[in-house]
């Protein structure tokens, strides 16, 4: 860290710095475009700075970098790009790990290499991959982490929060499963052509498990779905 970098909470007259200092790091960093006009961008992080913690990072009384978390994210860091590579970064980072001891998830583009080695350099690990439709710009990110002073305890915490949507998913799969037998011509046949693109559509979703068990999970989730559906 800089001798000469000050690191401080941010407050509500901090708005026009932190915003400009997010406009010129996105727009250096090799990120898609952003998506809202400069005026909309600084009024949310203005309102942000209001309800997040936000930490700044000055130089010779200038504000130079920043960083926003919520209680389990780091949402953003951003380090104006003429004291890029100084340590500013680190040292916010190094603010964020302190003041999220349990640990963080933060999303990164996926054409942000330099972004992306730096939280790797730092112990941040990669969790998951995504095409990009769920986010505004429409591009490739991925889902990092700092796992904090406990990761196995983490990572489980993660995977409780994974658990408890994939229950909401097979209850909602279950319930539309029982809704169509009664619309079958004949509700003991099984259409298996149907089954088979539902697994390559989901295999194509989740790679990493690849298509045959992709298929072995479907079956099996169709089988006790239909399985429920006439008790």
């Amino acid at each position: 860290m800089p001798t000469d970098l000050v690191l401080r909470p941010a407050t509500p007259i901090d708005a026009h710095d932190v915003a400009s200092v997010h406009l010129r790091a996105r727009r250096a960093a090799p990120m898609p475009p952003a998506v809202h006009p400069d005026d909309d961008v600084r009024r949310w992080l203005a309102v942000r700075l209001q309800s997040d913690e936000v930490w700044v990072a000055e130089h010779d009384g200038v504000v130079v970098g920043y960083a926003r978390l919520t209680d389990t994210w780091l949402d953003d860091l951003y380090v104006e790009p003429s004291h890029a590579r100084q340590g500013v970064g680190s040292a916010l980072i190094d603010v964020a790990t302190s003041v999220r001891p349990d640990g963080f998830c933060l999303w990164v583009f996926e054409s942000n290499a330099p972004a992306r080695a730096f939280y790797a350099r730092h112990g941040l690990v990669e969790l998951e991959r995504t095409d990009g439709s769920a986010n505004e710009e429409r591009a490739p990110d991925i889902k990092m982490a700092w796992t904090g002073a406990d990761p196995l305890a983490f990572l489980r915490g993660l995977i409780d929060e994974v658990d408890a949507q994939l229950g909401d998913l097979l209850a909602r799969r279950a319930a539309l499963t029982r809704a169509v037998q009664p619309l079958k011509a004949d509700p003991t046949q099984r259409d298996l052509a149907r089954e088979h693109q539902i697994a390559e559509a989901l295999a194509a979703r989740a790679p990493a498990l690849g298509a045959e068990r992709i298929e072995r999970i479907v079956h099996t989730i169709i089988t006790e779905s239909l399985d429920a559906a006439r008790t």
